[in-house]
């Protein structure tokens, strides 16, 4: 419980700090990590019928959801800093960080 409220509250202030620049800068020209390219290819290569715009929390944390993001996510260890950490997602892009339009993942 202590590593998962660690996690949480990690994932709060990330969520914070990304709302707030994409908020500020055209996402289009933002760079999170110097793979984000090769992050996203491999996402897409992935999970070519993922919605992201609207997520279903079912598609994020079944067993056989897990069963992909795991090996996906293990890609990027050396990588990304932080490549295992749970995160803040919204499920509607269009609203923000609610209690009703949020999930840890």
């Amino acid at each position: 419980p202590r590593v998962e409220l660690a996690w949480a509250m990690k994932a709060h202030q990330h969520a914070e700090i990304y709302f707030n620049l994409i908020s500020a800068v055209d996402p289009k020209f933002l760079n999170l990590t110097k793979v984000d390219d090769q992050i996203y290819s491999d996402f897409r290569a992935t999970f070519r019928d993922l919605r992201v715009d609207v997520l279903d929390p079912e598609e994020l944390k079944s067993e056989p959801a897990k069963e992909k993001w795991r090996p996906f996510c293990l890609r990027f260890q050396g990588l990304v800093e932080d490549f295992n950490y749970g995160t803040l997602l919204r499920l509607d892009c269009r609203g923000g960080y609610t209690e009703d339009n949020s999930i840890f993942g």
